[in-house]
C-alpha cells in the first residue's frame, strides 16, 4: 500500500514537473507571439498610411490629368467642381445667415 502511494506520488511529481515545462514554454511562446503582434501592427499600420498616401497622390494626379484635359477624367473635373461650386454656396450661405 505504502509502495502503490509512493508511485502514485512519483507519477504526480512527473507530471506535475511536465506540466509547469509546458507552461513555461507556452508563457515564452505567448511573449514570442506577442512581440510578433505588435510588431505586425506597426507594419499595418505603417503600410496603411503609404497606402493613404498613395490614393491621395492617385486623386491628385487624376485631377491634375482631368485639369489638363485628358478625356478620361472629364467626369472626374466635373464632379470635383461641382463639389467645390457646393461648398462656396454653403460657405456664402452660413455668412449670410450670420449678418455679414
Amino acid at each position: 500500500m505504502l509502495q502503490d502511494l509512493e508511485n502514485n506520488f512519483s507519477e504526480l511529481e512527473k507530471k506535475i514537473l511536465l506540466l509547469q515545462k509546458n507552461y513555461k514554454n507556452l508563457t515564452e511562446r505567448f511573449s514570442e507571439l506577442n512581440i510578433e503582434h505588435e510588431d505586425l501592427k506597426k507594419r499595418y499600420d505603417e503600410e496603411r498610411r503609404k497606402s493613404q498616401v498613395l490614393a491621395e497622390e492617385q486623386k491628385k494626379i487624376k485631377l491634375h490629368s482631368a485639369i489638363s484635359g485628358n478625356p478620361e477624367h472629364n467626369r472626374l473635373m466635373k464632379n470635383h467642381i461641382n463639389r467645390l461650386v457646393k461648398e462656396v454656396d454653403f460657405c456664402i450661405a452660413q455668412l449670410q445667415n450670420s449678418g455679414l
